[in-house]
């Protein structure tokens, strides 16, 4: 198997392990083999950041024990790899940052408890940029990951690494999370499925604070069923987490057997700009084609206020971000810089621990909440982002199943080839959308170009995955092998 090839889908693995063809140490075993093939650690792709071969062994045998003492788990056997910003009791939880050398969470995220509960195996955790701000896994404090396919790409961001870590067929399922398109930009250049749920679908309990009210931990697939699997077992409603919603979950793998005929889909005319690539143009209209064909009606419809996305988002995550990271003080929490006194301890505390990206969010977001500038710029911003939340709202409420859009407006950009802070965000121009207006969203492969993969993006209504899922399964199906070349 070479990189890029997807593994071993997690249906295949529970079947197996669950049918006594293999055990759980042996999946565990295949997919340290497959981390060491494909060089993951740090001085190769720089997948993972945490890796403990005995610590993962010790935990495949208590995942097999579901085996004898319960009704085995819906994921038993499957290896899951964990964004480094989810806690974790085992592994640190540093979120890519030198604030949290070390540092080990005393409790555990519910989706992390969950994934255990259903006899997955949590392995190992990986690269991010720090604190999850940044389109491309440079801002870690252990360097950037790269792309499996062609290693002088970025892999996305800010879960870059848990993207890759499906991408080079390490793990069939990944973790990761989304404030702005963390999941599905990071998908789409690795050429994998991304999916980000409805606010509120997931619990953020043990997830490291970024912007409260945009956070959400997403899935990563080898495959469509593999993220279906996976969204199913961590989602559900969680007392520990007040925005968590107390909705039913469907069986999101129910989703493949529903069909697409009839389903009205949108095309959002400002997602398809005339400075769209037109290489990444030619895939959606093929995709859109396919689910055509398959007796979906596609019609164009409008989001208008999508080109103030970008500038709102940019203006609420900052600002929410200043309130969370403010505990990073080296008293609260963080590591301890000396310092000539209180001040000067707090200085070099900060200083010392945050990189150049977040220090400016963390500055941007103070400015926008500072006196005289709140009601202009961050109430405002709030105000729109109303506008942009009803625009979806009118659309779906037209009559709407789903809208299709490109993920990302290019493929994977060279590592290092953006250094002006606006062009790297204007990267997450049609992701950022679903995070403000908290509808959910997937991004699957619909082609490569120049050995690149392309991603297509679904977006539903408010808690409507399945809707989602079922128009993933049938255009994954239809694209066959066309999705990854």
């Amino acid at each position: 198997m070479t990189a890029g090839e997807r593994p071993r889908s997690a249906a295949d693995v529970r079947k197996e392990v669950r049918n006594g063809a293999r055990d759980t140490q042996a999946t565990v075993e295949q997919a340290l083999q497959r981390a060491f093939d494909v060089k993951a650690g740090m001085d190769g792709l720089n997948i993972f950041v945490s890796l403990d071969d005995a610590l993962l062994r010790e935990h495949a045998r208590g995942a097999a024990t579901q085996l004898a003492d319960t009704e085995p788990g819906s994921l038993l056997g499957v290896p899951v790899a964990i964004k480094d910003n989810i806690a974790s009791l085992h592994h640190p939880t540093t979120c890519g940052s030198r604030m949290l050398k070390g540092y080990i969470s005393p409790y555990e995220a519910t989706v992390v408890a969950r994934l255990r509960a259903a006899g997955a195996v949590p392995f190992g955790k990986t690269n991010m940029d720090e604190f999850a701000m940044g389109s491309s896994t440079e801002n870690s404090a252990y360097g950037p990951t790269l792309n499996p396919h062609q290693t002088d790409r970025t892999p996305g961001g800010s879960s870059g690494g848990s993207a890759a870590a499906v991408a080079a067929g390490i793990v069939p399922i990944a973790l990761g999370s989304e404030t702005g398109g963390s999941v599905r930009q990071p998908a789409a250049f690795c050429g994998v499925v991304g999916v980000k749920p409805t606010y509120g679908r997931v619990s953020r309990f043990g997830l490291v604070a970024f912007a409260s009210s945009l956070d959400q931990v997403g899935v990563f697939g080898a495959t469509v069923d593999d993220a279906a699997r996976g969204l199913r077992v961590i989602a559900g409603h969680d007392p520990l987490d007040s925005t968590s919603a107390d909705i039913p979950v469907p069986d999101y793998t129910l989703a493949g057997t529903h069909s697409v005929k009839g389903m009205v889909i949108g095309r959002p005319k400002e997602y398809f700009p005339e400075s769209l690539d037109p290489r990444v143009r030619a895939r959606c209209d093929a995709a859109l084609a396919h689910l055509a064909a398959l007796g979906a009606i596609v019609k164009d419809v409008s989001l208008p206020h999508t080109d103030l996305a970008v500038p709102v988002y940019y203006i609420v995550a900052p600002a929410e971000a200043s309130s969370n990271l403010a505990r990073f003080d080296g008293v609260r929490y963080g590591r301890r810089l000396p310092g000539d006194g209180l001040r000067g301890m707090y200085e070099a505390t900060r200083t010392g621990g945050f990189g150049p990206e977040v220090t400016r969010r963390i500055l941007l977001g103070t400015y926008v909440l500072s006196a005289g500038y709140y009601d202009a710029y961050y109430r405002k911003a709030q105000r729109v982002r109303t506008l942009i939340a009803d625009d979806f709202g009118s659309v779906f409420g037209s009559g709407v199943d789903l809208l299709f859009t490109p993920t990302t407006p290019t493929p994977a950009f060279r590592l290092g080839a953006i250094s002006d802070p606006y062009e790297m965000y204007m990267s997450d121009i049609f992701t950022v959308t679903a995070n403000l207006a908290g509808v959910p969203a997937m991004s699957q492969p619909i082609g490569r170009v120049d050995g690149l993969p392309v991603g297509g993006q679904l977006i539903a209504p408010h808690f409507e995955e399945d809707r989602m899922f079922a128009a993933a399964y049938a255009l994954e199906r239809a694209l066959g092998d066309e999705a990854h070349r």
